[in-house]
């Protein structure tokens, strides 16, 4: 009787069809900047190699936590002489930082890609490569283009493709045929495309747009915005102001499901001094699947970042929201200017989106 029973069971299993992991977190945030500040004070910390130990600390355990993580990486790993605005080239070791803090993938499409012209995009590639990091944006030329993008891995079971692109590169043009992805909607169209031909399940398009230093999204963010949702994209992360920006679900009627659009998440680390620009956000996002087995992005949560400049032996530091006590005394007036704009650009703006 029980090997019927066994037997039955077994071939209802074998009939019911097979899915991916049921859930899934990504996290992002914004921008991994190197101003000169940051590398002298590094330098110093690391007698003179560049040390950025300190920097990630409080943060790291919850980025391990997600299931893959993202940053901006806008600097260019162009070797020395490092140096900070305009023209950046942060050391390898920065990378290294952010790599060891959990983040497993790094965008490399952003006006400062070219900072240090095609020799220096390429070799933020081979320095990203030696460290076995994902990245995505700009490549070595057309050809390897074509040949990695999209960026497609596989998250606890959901198959997720990450496309990057960037509104310009300050006017600098590649001299050797280095490739940076443009926000060109013909080729983003023909790249979605393919995200779906190689069966990506999730598609994430991560677009570096907008204004400096401007509180709300753009006319020409919207509208992109709403191309991508028109392509069937999941997720829309957004950086380039250095202030954040609202975060929206939107709802993509065609295909029935709900889309998260970020316009900015700020700055990650960096030495800007304007309240604005002194942080960023940090925000988690959660895939899982319907009754049909079919891979969705289900909701979204943030939280603030200080990047909170070095007092004593430390050097500069992210620090959550939720450790506000961790801000250096002479620094809390600062995060709490910076902690009232944002907080009121997102209570006022975001839709479907609330912090943790």
């Amino acid at each position: 009787m029980w090997g019927l029973v066994s037997f039955l069971v077994s071939l209802v299993e074998t009939a019911l069809p097979s899915f991916g992991g049921s859930t899934a977190e990504l996290v992002f945030v914004g921008d991994a900047m190197q101003h000169q500040a940051q590398l002298d004070r590094a330098k110093e910390l690391g007698e003179g190699d560049y040390d950025y130990t300190d920097c990630f600390s409080l943060i790291s355990p919850e980025i391990k936590r997600a299931d893959y993580a993202v940053c901006n990486l806008e600097v260019p790993l162009g070797g020395p002489e490092y140096t900070g605005y305009p023209c950046f080239s942060a050391p390898d070791s920065f990378a290294k930082s952010l790599q060891e803090a959990g983040f497993d993938l790094f965008l490399t499409a952003n006006n400062h890609t070219l900072d240090r012209l095609d020799k220096g995009a390429r070799r933020t590639l081979l320095a990203l490569d030696s460290l076995k990091a994902d990245h995505t944006g700009t490549f070595q030329d057309t050809a390897q283009r074509d040949s990695l993008v999209p960026l497609i891995k596989d998250i606890n079971g959901f198959r997720v493709a990450f496309l990057n692109y960037t509104y310009g590169t300050n006017g600098i043009k590649p001299r050797e045929g280095v490739e940076v992805s443009m926000i060109d909607t013909l080729k983003i169209r023909k790249e979605i495309e393919r995200a779906r031909e190689l069966d990506a399940e999730i598609i994430v398009a991560a677009m570096h747009w907008g204004i400096e230093y401007v509180l709300l999204e753009n006319n020409v963010q919207r509208q992109l915005a709403d191309f991508l949702v028109d392509q069937g994209v999941d997720m829309i992360i957004g950086s380039h102001p250095h202030v954040v920006q609202p975060m929206k679900i939107v709802r993509n009627e065609k295909e029935g499901k709900d889309v998260l659009i970020v316009y900015s998440l700020g700055n990650f680390i960096s030495n800007m001094k304007t309240a604005d620009t002194r942080g960023g956000a940090i925000v988690w996002t959660k895939l899982g699947r319907d009754d049909q087995g079919r891979a969705r992005f289900e909701s979204a949560e943030y939280e603030l970042l200080f990047a909170a400049k070095p007092e004593g032996n430390r050097n500069f530091r992210v620090i959550p929201g939720w450790m506000e006590d961790s801000i250096p005394h002479q620094q809390r007036q600062h995060w709490e200017i910076f902690k009232r704009g944002a907080t009121k650009v997102f209570d006022t703006h975001n839709i479907g989106v609330s912090r943790r």
